[in-house]
């Protein structure tokens, strides 16, 4: 058995804890270049299309695909109800409260995420970091704050985009393949979805999830080992705890808005 120097440990939780809280002062000097992007919304509108645009073919994809599965499990499981009817309802309630946002957040990680931390890995082994600091120019605020800011504001259309989609999907599987009455397919989703409890909880949880994702991947990028080894592993960090971080926050999110 294998005994640790209460050195070791007491080592190991201070350079975790001094790691925490590097993280969270980069969050908090993130938050507060809002102001700068304002007045330069050229840069994040740049990568707006950078993560949003190039994200759309797989989010929509998957979003069809999620509709259709969604719409046939569905149909058979009210079938034994009798409430067959009510499938409209079940799509559009599982996509914009739940599905929509999680499983976005999840595809925008491995798609954007990975990006950029590659790209900002990249930079920092080209010493690209360091020439700006040496031109007094802050790296935070010219290259991290556009594409954190860009990714808070592509995720929520990005969500909207995945659960439109998804409900086209389920329509498409419900009153065409099926043969479920239209009428009763939209107005039961429109009568049971509410605006602000249903889409508005869904929107929030997507800035939280674009805000989670796109601040893991930049930091991890901005931390990474300026070697190909480096940039690799901090690109596979990510994505493991972006991933993770979503699925927990998704339920925590859960229990706020709709156990009060």
């Amino acid at each position: 058995m294998t005994w640790y120097k209460p050195a070791d440990v007491g080592f190991a939780v201070r350079s975790k804890l001094a790691s925490w809280g590097y993280a969270a002062r980069l969050l908090v000097r993130l938050l507060g270049t809002l102001g700068a992007c304002v007045r330069r919304f050229a840069l994040v509108r740049d990568q707006v299309h950078f993560l949003g645009n190039y994200s759309l073919t797989i989010i929509g994809v998957s979003g069809l695909f999620v509709g259709l599965v969604l719409a046939l499990q569905g149909y058979y499981t009210l079938a034994r109800y009798g409430s067959t009817e009510a499938l409209g309802l079940l799509v559009a309630l599982s996509l914009v409260r739940e599905l929509g946002p999680v499983v976005t957040a999840l595809l925008f990680a491995g798609r954007a995420g990975t990006s950029l931390t590659a790209e900002i890995g990249l930079m920092k082994a080209g010493e690209q970091l360091a020439a700006m600091e040496m031109m007094a120019v802050d790296p935070v605020q010219r290259i991290l704050a556009p594409r954190f800011w860009a990714g808070v504001i592509a995720m929520p259309l990005l969500a909207a985009v995945f659960s439109a989609v998804g409900i086209i999907g389920g329509w498409a599987v419900g009153v065409l393949m099926i043969g479920v009455d239209p009428g009763a397919f939209w107005s039961q989703m429109q009568g049971g979805v509410d605006v602000w409890r249903d889409v508005g909880n869904g929107v929030v949880k997507s800035f939280v999830f674009g805000l989670t994702v796109s601040f893991v991947a930049l930091l991890q990028g901005y931390e990474a080992q300026p070697t190909p080894e480096g940039v690799s592993r901090a690109t596979t960090r990510t994505v493991v705890m972006a991933s993770l971080a979503v699925l927990a926050l998704d339920f925590i999110l859960t229990a706020l808005m709709f156990s009060i």
